[in-house]
């Protein structure tokens, strides 16, 4: 009774102290990247899923479970440019104590010319971020299991380096019986420990909710994430002094009711997935706050959409996600994990 109590009023108080600040406001964003092919075409982020898919701690790290003991995900992302990213992850059971879990995550920004101020070109630099993730979990009863994730994280533009830690905390509910899971997720709450310069920004604090409901008579289930809950308005208000050349000067005019519905649903992320045949799964996700800030009204096209699939072949499961962020261009997700005990269990 005490450890619940303990654990109800952490996030109480995470989310009292909890600051109003998204997309480009804080450092270290290369944390909500996805990694996983998966939750990619789930649009973008699953916390209330629970089964043996270890690129789910990433997220939730109140998931990781027994079943994962001895998995390795590996997973990789061609992202835009000459940007990419992967995330790497194995899970341990260790008896009586629960299950451990470490990981890294990096992202490699490519190659930059680099030049003095005069424009001369005097040769060329990287960016490179990197995050180890160091993840625990174990269950409090029969239905409430909890976890966590520490991340030191090191980040390298140029000749500017920061050091940082944040940390996830999660809780899930699971209903085997009704095939339903619940979560809560404070994730990247932490502090920059060194600063690229003199002064120190925040992280991408997210207080994450959400449902997973899997069908009885029928091999689909889906997904529902509400996001950024520390934050109730997630529309964008152009400053006055910003170009006008990307937007559209003629106000609309909208209902009270449709403005709550449309800031509602900026926190929303649904996703299912769908098994035609035994080890073979289809998926597909809608990111509405992605399709309102990225989309161009004259050419929609998909923006905000996203699909994939995946496939057990041998001790193997292999994935692949497609997630459309605008029309210049999309993120093409990998994913490969298996099991190593698998490999020298016994029949």
């Amino acid at each position: 009774m005490i450890r619940k109590s303990a654990i109800i009023f952490i996030f109480i108080f995470l989310s009292i102290i909890s600051n109003a600040q998204i997309g480009g406001m804080h450092t270290y964003s290369f944390l909500d990247l996805v990694n996983s092919a998966r939750v990619a075409s789930l649009g973008g982020n699953v916390i209330a899923v629970d089964d043996n898919d270890l690129n789910f701690i990433c997220h939730n790290p109140a998931l990781l479970n027994p079943d994962m003991n001895q998995s390795l995900v590996l997973n990789y992302v061609n992202y835009f440019t000459d940007i990419n990213y992967g995330y790497v992850s194995y899970a341990r059971e260790y008896k009586n104590y629960g299950m451990f879990a470490a990981g890294i995550q990096y992202i490699n920004y490519g190659k930059f010319i680099e030049a003095d101020d005069k424009g001369f070109i005097t040769g060329e630099f990287k960016a490179s971020e990197y995050a180890i993730h160091l993840v625990y979990s174990r269950p409090i009863d029969s239905l409430f299991s909890f976890g966590i994730n520490i991340k030191p994280i090191i980040s390298t533009l140029e000749k500017y380096t920061s050091i940082g830690i944040a940390g996830d905390f999660g809780v899930l509910f699971t209903n085997r019986d009704k095939l339903f899971s619940a979560a809560l997720v404070v994730k990247n709450l932490g502090i920059q420990l060194k600063g690229y310069t003199t002064e120190r920004e925040s992280l991408p604090l997210n207080i994450q909710i959400g449902i997973s409901q899997k069908l009885r008579h029928a091999p689909l289930r889906f997904s529902i994430v509400a996001d950024h809950l520390e934050t109730l308005d997630l529309t964008y208000e152009k400053p006055e002094n910003e170009s006008d050349l990307l937007f559209d000067d003629e106000e609309e005019t909208e209902s009270a009711i449709d403005k709550v519905a449309d800031q509602i649903m900026r926190h929303i992320i649904i996703g299912a997935e769908f098994s035609p045949i035994e080890n073979v799964y289809i998926r597909a996700g809608y990111n509405y706050r992605r399709r309102k800030e990225m989309i161009i009204d004259s050419k929609t096209g998909m923006v905000g959409f996203s699909f994939g699939f995946g496939v057990k072949i041998s001790k193997f499961h292999i994935s692949y996600g497609r997630a459309t962020y605008h029309l210049a261009g999309a993120s093409d997700h990998f994913s490969i994990s298996t099991n190593l005990e698998s490999f020298y269990k016994r029949k």
